[in-house]
């Protein structure tokens, strides 16, 4: 079940307390890990240690039971599975619920018929919650369907929309399931409209048609931002589109919600131009510059040759240098052939005069919408001072030779360069040139007579500081060997939680993030997730994040920092476990950055709003207490000027 649970009947609000952070429940200022048996239990969990985890599910205290159940969310072993499924049956309430979020996060459904059952037999509301949101991560078709035709009663209307969200990641039939989250979209209840929201917007190929009228209304009237951020995310999904530009004008015009406004965008792909280009033009004015962002970016997509001189004039008006950045490519792009020399070359003299790397990154993906630029870019690509700019570059290369009038001719010539950024040893160089030599469209099968230099590349890695770049170059080889898949090297296990940094925090111990936008406030959850937050303590011990930027700023996603190359594929020489605990992601929750399970450092993220479909996949160990505005304020280049504890 969720956790914001927030605001209907008394026994909403008990659910409610029993998902916060662990932290938020104690009265001692000392967090939970003085107890000797608890720091084991986390130690096992960090080690994947099965065997020895499930003895602690016999345990008599209930502390332990529960806290080795958790421990499974994160292991994630289905040979736990049986014991498990027995503790749905165990005498205390939270350890019921513990063991319910467990199989959850498995995910097996081989769990579903005792979930099933559990279901039906459990009285205590947070516990029954949650085992019917698990059976939604476990359900078959059958078991879909059952969750679907239920009417459920209201205090249990949140936890069947999240069941069928969570569903709608198990690729089975939703007809039924659309009907019913159409129904949950009229609920009182707020978590019941955002979880049915989140599954009509978030679900793969959901035609939330059937569910039109209910969207319209919830798009334009509900009183919850979350809500109605999610249903105009469903808006771009549906086929039957009457009706659906007037509505995102209303919404595009009037909702205060900057958030709402930039979903509000994203359905004006789905549209003809000539019915939005109005709504489009005027969000570039927002006032808030990631819409303005999502509007260049619309435009950069949809506009027409006829918009080729308009952009370019509102690119040379724009004080935002990433949604100028972004207009100059999209007039580039709609530019007659006869006039993209022009523009390029206006394009390059900003690029010189440009003192930030990020702005010289992003006039770099503005040029790669002209062919004849491919020389420019490849000189600032390998030359550049800044692994930003020289990121952007190879990305902005890679994508002139996917574009349709890409000339044939070029083609060895891009080869050669692909070889070249393969052997240039820069993680990110590599990385994305074996992406592209994988990509089918690109036909490079038969490109080189010997392979040998992605193997090399491949073997000069570091592990696990250069996983995801050794994963990339992996898959390349899997494929030019015509292998559909190969297993993902297991990390190695060299960086154990230190508790002595553990145990001299606070149950609800504050970082301060110090910007140059301002201060944001973190509370790091210590008891949830005590090997994350040991990690980035010792790291901020160390200075590690002071003068790092943020280097990923996605619109109402999220805004993410901490790498050490400031191009977000940069790493330390080791790597954490993930921790998963009972927790989701809400506006402003920190999670640990990943390439995959158990691969964590030193990036981290800072969500804009709920993020669903990360729960359960990337470690929360913090979450914003004070700071938010500074928060959405965030953009690309902005600095961590420096990251401190708050001693209390």
């Amino acid at each position: 079940m969720k956790k914001h649970l927030r605001n209907a009947t008394a026994l909403l609000l008990l659910a409610v307390a029993c998902r916060q952070p662990a932290q938020q429940s104690a009265t001692s200022s000392v967090n939970k890990f003085s107890d000797a048996t608890l720091r084991k239990i986390y130690t096992l969990q960090d080690e994947r240690k099965t065997q020895d985890l499930l003895a602690f599910l016999d345990r008599p205290e209930t502390m332990y039971r529960r806290e080795a159940s958790l421990a499974f969310g994160s292991a994630q072993d289905s040979t736990a599975i049986p014991a498990l499924i027995s503790l749905l049956q165990d005498p205390e309430a939270e350890v019921r619920k513990a063991t319910a979020y467990a199989l959850g996060q498995i995910g097996n459904a081989s769990a579903e018929p005792a979930l099933m059952e559990a279901y039906q037999k459990e009285q205590h509301v947070p516990a029954r919650a949650e085992i019917l949101e698990a059976w939604g991560k476990c359900a078959t078709q059958n078991g879909l369907d059952m969750i679907s035709r239920y009417t459920a009663q209201p205090v249990m209307q949140a936890a069947q929309a999240w069941a069928i969200y969570r569903a709608g990641q198990r690729k089975l039939n939703y007809t039924g399931a659309i009907t019913k989250a159409a129904d949950l979209l009229t609920s009182e209840q707020e978590e019941a409209r955002l979880g049915a929201a989140h599954f009509l917007s978030r679900t793969a190929k959901v035609d939330p048609s059937p569910a039109k009228a209910q969207i319209f209304k919830v798009v334009q009237q509900d009183p919850s931002a979350n809500v109605r951020m999610a249903a105009a995310l469903a808006l771009g999904k549906m086929t039957d589109t009457v009706g659906i530009a007037s509505v995102v004008n209303q919404v595009l015009s009037k909702d205060a919600d900057y958030r709402v406004r930039i979903n509000a965008v994203r359905p004006l792909y789905q549209l003809p131009y000539a019915a939005v280009q109005a709504a489009a033009w005027n969000a570039l004015s927002d006032k808030h510059p990631l819409v303005a962002l999502s509007a260049a970016e619309y435009l950069t997509a949809k506009a027409p040759a006829t918009e080729a001189s308009r952009l370019l004039e509102a690119a040379n008006k724009q004080p935002d240098w990433r949604v100028r950045a972004t207009l100059f490519g999209a007039a580039l792009a709609s530019s007659p052939a006869e006039q993209k020399q022009a523009v390029s070359q206006q394009i390059q003299r900003r690029f010189a005069s440009a003192k930030n790397p990020y702005e010289k990154a992003a006039l770099l993906t503005a040029l790669s919408k002209d062919p004849t630029q491919y020389a420019f870019i490849e000189e600032q690509t390998f030359k550049a001072a800044h692994p930003a700019i020289s990121t952007s570059g190879i990305e902005a290369l890679v994508s002139m030779r996917g574009q349709k009038n890409f000339d044939s001719k070029a083609a060895p010539t891009f080869n050669q360069l692909l070889q070249q950024a393969i052997q240039s040893g820069d993680v990110a160089i590599v990385g994305i040139a074996a992406g592209a030599i994988r990509n089918p469209d690109l036909n490079m099968k038969e490109a080189y007579a010997d392979w040998s230099f992605l193997t090399q590349a491949r073997d000069k890695l570091t592990l696990p500081r250069d996983i995801e770049t050794y994963l990339e170059l992996q898959k390349t080889l899997d494929y030019l060997e015509g292998k559909t898949s190969a297993p993902t090297p297991a990390t190695p296990f060299s960086h154990p939680i230190n508790w002595a940094t553990v145990n001299k925090l606070q149950k609800n111990q504050k970082a301060r993030i110090r910007t140059s936008k301002g201060d944001i406030m973190f509370e790091l959850l210590v008891e949830d997730a005590p090997g994350s937050v040991a990690n980035f303590v010792e790291l901020l011990e160390q200075g590690f994040y002071n003068g790092k930027n943020y280097h990923r700023v996605v619109p109402n996603f999220v805004a993410q920092g901490g790498c050490p190359r400031g191009d977000g594929w940069g790493s330390t020489d080791y790597a954490i476990r993930s921790e998963f605990a009972d927790l989701n992601y809400l506006e402003g929750y920190v999670g640990m950055a990943s390439a995959g399970k158990d691969t964590e450092s030193c990036q981290w993220f800072i969500t804009h709003s709920p993020t669903p479909h990360l729960d359960g996949k990337y470690t929360i160990f913090a979450r914003v207490i004070k700071g938010m505005d500074v928060v959405h304020q965030l953009n690309i280049g902005d600095t961590i000027e420096k990251v401190e504890l708050v001693r209390q």
